[in-house]
């Protein structure tokens, strides 16, 4: 398979890098403004969704292993017994049998080794399909890619069963919130895509390409190389996948503010408290106003705060201070201002009573 010279990529870098550099950054802060703009806050991983990311990291590391240590691949016999393309059935298999015990798969390879175009699809399809395919013919290679489609497309259809359980926001893995539900429509897509690449490179590939291998390293052993290739691509999407998760659901990245239900909601239930404390405190007042020895010593309270306050306000270090704070630091209207706005917000029904029409909007309007 041709490879990109180091030069080309580097040019290409040197070329690209400084348009798409910048861009990336600019895209990244105002992902970060997003947040701030809407007022989210870093929150730890909700407990659904790190249900969710031991998931996937869990079967992230079983196709890693799949993909990886080549004690969960399918056997190699031409690789195991160090031999070329061309061998005699009768010397492979003596081969085989001295490194290992003969299996049931041996006998079925012997009859199917009949010609180079066998072994050719055996390097396209595996060991499975070519000994277990009950109606296939080496005369009609398709008839082994019907045969081989679902064991190729059954890892892909696990793993979008995965991204939709994982998405879901009603079971026990799910998310429960749109934090996974946000990247179940992008993981499908990527997942489908994925899929069907895959399946368009086994049909695609010319087994006829390792004809002319005459030594053992110039055999693509396609079949192996798109299995691990296959597994890699499905770690690198449920990392992906679970990347996304977690920076969506802890508001660092990718934050969705609520939706206008939900604020509706918050303020509601804010009002509510409110109105609770509010209740609260006027049971409480009620309460004391009708209980002699409480209201006794309630109006106790005051006058003792009320002369208190008086002696204070009469000595000479506060009333220059208070003298000082008015004449140097305080703006008297703005004082006003504000307070009549607090009062038009707080009494609506009789502030135009109060302040006669718009008058204050006027002067505020002046100021």
């Amino acid at each position: 398979m041709a490879t990109i010279p180091w030069g080309t990529i580097r040019s290409l870098l040197i070329f690209f890098g400084p348009v798409l550099l910048p861009k990336a950054i600019t895209l990244y802060r105002n992902l970060r403004r997003g947040r701030a703009a809407h007022g989210l806050k870093i929150r730890p991983v909700p407990a659904p969704v790190r249900r969710a990311l031991l998931l996937l990291l869990s079967l992230s590391l079983v196709y890693l292993a799949l993909a990886l240590v080549p004690f969960y691949s399918p056997e190699n016999i031409f690789r195991l017994t160090q031999s070329r393309l061309q061998i005699p059935v009768d010397v492979l298999f003596t081969r085989l049998a001295s490194l290992r015990p003969p299996s049931i798969s041996d006998n079925a390879l012997r009859h199917k080794f009949v010609n180079l175009e066998s072994r050719l699809l055996y390097l396209q399809f595996g060991p499975d399909v070519l000994a277990s395919c009950p109606f296939c013919s080496s005369d009609d290679p398709k008839s082994y890619l019907y045969y081989a489609l679902p064991k190729i497309v059954a890892p892909h259809l696990f793993n979008l069963g995965l991204i939709a359980l994982v998405t879901s926001s009603s079971s026990f893995f799910g998310t429960g919130s749109r934090d996974g539900y946000k990247w179940r429509y992008p993981a499908t897509i990527a997942s489908l895509c994925i899929g069907f690449a895959d399946v368009y490179t086994v049909s695609s590939y010319n087994h006829q390409s390792n004809a002319r291998a005459l030594r053992l390293n110039e055999i693509d052993f396609f079949y192996w190389r798109q299995r691990s290739l296959r597994y890699l691509l499905l770690v690198v999407l449920n990392t992906l996948l679970a990347s996304l998760l977690y920076l969506s659901s802890t508001n660092r990245l990718f934050a969705s503010p609520p939706s206008p239900a939900e604020r509706v909601e918050t303020v509601v239930r804010q009002l509510q408290q409110v109105k609770g404390k509010i209740n609260a405190a006027g049971v409480m007042q009620n309460t004391i106003s009708r209980d002699d020895e409480l209201r006794a010593r309630s109006n106790a309270y005051w006058h003792h705060e009320v002369r208190l306050m008086g002696e204070v306000m009469e000595e000479r270090d506060v009333v220059e201070g208070v003298r000082d704070a008015l004449r140097e630091r305080i703006v008297v209207e703005n004082v006003e201002r504000d307070a009549e706005t607090y009062v038009r917000s707080m009494l609506p029904p009789f502030s135009a009573a109060v302040y006669g029409g718009g008058g204050g909007g006027g002067r505020a309007k002046d100021d």
